[in-house]
């Protein structure tokens, strides 16, 4: 008999291993996660195999395949041969599940899942595709990030951690047990030695020319443009502007509804309209029906961040520089911090929020059209 029982195993939460029958063992993580390994002799080696977390795996079927796993070695036979015949998948295959079971909680239209999927395609698949993920080393992993860590800092380092979330998958689901992109993989990489670099900005009173500039341009799509003074006018994410949908937009109220969804906070998020955001809607509205996406691409699509950044570069700030520009203006201008911070969706502490419970509506109209103000000189009336 062996020596777990259900009600001891949920009672289980000192980290270690709990030993039950036919080389069965309960690995109980410092986190408090648990999981099921095998532990035999093979071909007259050790081997630990992972059987999958507690949580999806009973105790009755984790001795099963304990069983079966012994009696295979006992005759001679590999019980990983048995694993890949039951479908352990390649690392591009268990990639594809991730991002199915992330599917529900990404925000912004499916571009995570496109970032996501066209990354690992990139840099990942033509080295570990194809590979088993339970053959997968860290040496495969710094084979995957050396070419790229140098010359694309901030690409490599999201495939590291794409690339780390597969890996995490794949012992939760028990086709192995070790995680090779976990501090080996940090201590096998060099460091950079470098300090972050914010994205590009400019002075806040500079702001103005450089946008009568784009918008003087002949080479770029209207709703870019208009997309753009948008941006400018309420400081929001660039994603949740160019997913801007009509239904959203109170134009008698000169409000704008940003859904939780779609904001980084996830909670809802009403913008004060100024003029200048008027301006940018109403000059939107002459490239669509007024339903559906406020601002469209030449196909009727939803714009890319790429898309604006491509004109905003050359003038030395990004869309998202323009929120910097905007703190910056407020805190040199007087503006009180909790009334900048709640027109930037930024999150308070818990304490704060506790006590501040208004979304400070009226106080950021105020400043909202203030800030329209320094924008005013280049963009037409409402």
């Amino acid at each position: 008999m062996g020596k777990l029982t259900a009600a001891r195993i949920r009672a289980l939460n000192e980290p270690g291993k709990y030993y039950d029958q036919h080389g069965l063992i309960l690995r109980v993580a410092p986190g408090g996660s648990k999981q099921w390994v095998w532990r035999g002799t093979v071909r007259g080696r050790r081997r630990d195999i992972g059987l999958g977390a507690v949580a999806y795996t009973k105790l009755a079927e984790a001795r099963d395949i304990a069983y079966e796993y012994r009696k295979l070695a006992r005759a001679g036979g590999d019980p990983l041969d048995l694993r890949r015949t039951n479908a352990v998948p390649t690392f591009a295959e268990a990639a594809e599940r991730v991002i199915e079971t992330r599917r529900g909680g990404w925000k912004g239209g499916g571009f995570s899942e496109e970032n996501w999927r066209s990354s690992l395609q990139r840099y990942a698949y033509p080295h570990i595709g194809s590979m088993p993920v339970d053959e997968i080393t860290t040496a495969d992993l710094v084979r995957v990030l050396i070419p790229i860590w140098h010359t694309k800092r901030e690409t490599a380092r999201k495939v590291k951690t794409r690339v780390g979330v597969v890996m995490r998958w794949t012992i939760a689901e028990g086709h192995r047990i070790e995680d090779p992109a976990g501090p080996a993989l940090a201590a096998a990489l060099p460091r950079h030695g470098t300090v972050r670099k914010h994205l590009a900005s400019l002075p806040y009173g500079e702001l103005a020319a450089a946008l009568a500039r784009l918008d003087a341009s002949e080479k770029m799509w209207r709703p870019t443009v208009a997309c753009l003074w948008f941006i400018a006018a309420t400081v929001v994410r660039s994603g949740e502007a160019r997913l801007a949908i009509w239904d959203e937009i109170d134009l008698d109220a000169r409000t704008w509804t940003v859904p939780g969804e779609r904001t980084k906070t996830s909670r809802e998020h009403v913008v004060p309209l100024s003029t200048v955001a008027v301006a940018a809607l109403n000059e939107a509205r002459n490239y669509s029906d007024g339903q559906g996406l406020v601002f469209v691409s030449p196909t009727g699509l939803t714009l890319t961040n790429g898309s604006l950044s491509r004109f905003t570069r050359d003038e030395g700030f990004t869309p998202h520089g323009l929120r910097a520009s905007f703190r910056t203006w407020c805190a040199e201008t007087g503006v009180p911090r909790e009334v900048a911070e709640a027109a930037l969706a930024h999150s308070a502490g818990a304490v704060e929020r506790a006590y501040q419970r208004s979304d400070l509506l009226a106080a950021r109209r105020e400043i909202m059209d203030a800030w329209a103000k320094v924008l005013t000189d280049t963009v037409p009336a409402a």
